[in-house]
């Protein structure tokens, strides 16, 4: 009965173990030539600054509103990719569900769009 699920059990194993090995040896195989320069924190080739410039300190808010948006629609694609495969199958059903589905994220973009937090400013 489970047979036909046994490589794919042996491939998700041989990468586990893979992933394992390859955390575990690093810190023990890997160079140890460390210097000021590798220890610095990196910004895009330029100097790092030791603050940002923005608000004193502080890092603005739009930085993290951006990634919640982008988890927002990312997941939402997640959620619709298995109901195009599958459309055909679930009927009228699958369709209600999903237009429920479009629609309560169609008001999270118009609520964020609104209240301008998609404005690059």
């Amino acid at each position: 009965m489970l047979q036909p699920y046994l490589p794919l059990v042996f491939m998700f194993l041989l990468a586990g173990a893979f992933a394992l090995f390859s955390v575990t040896a690093a810190p023990y195989i890997g160079p140890r030539r460390y210097n000021r320069a590798k220890l610095d924190a990196y910004e895009c080739g330029i100097e790092p600054s030791p603050a940002p410039i923005v608000g004193g300190g502080r890092m603005p808010v739009a930085y993290y509103l951006t990634a919640m948006l982008f988890i927002l629609f990312d997941i939402e694609m997640v959620f619709l990719y298995p109901f195009a495969v599958s459309a055909d199958k679930l009927g009228i059903f699958g369709l209600v569900e999903i237009a429920l589905f479009v629609a309560t994220v169609g008001f999270a973009y118009a609520y964020v769009w609104r209240r301008g937090g998609l404005d690059w400013n």
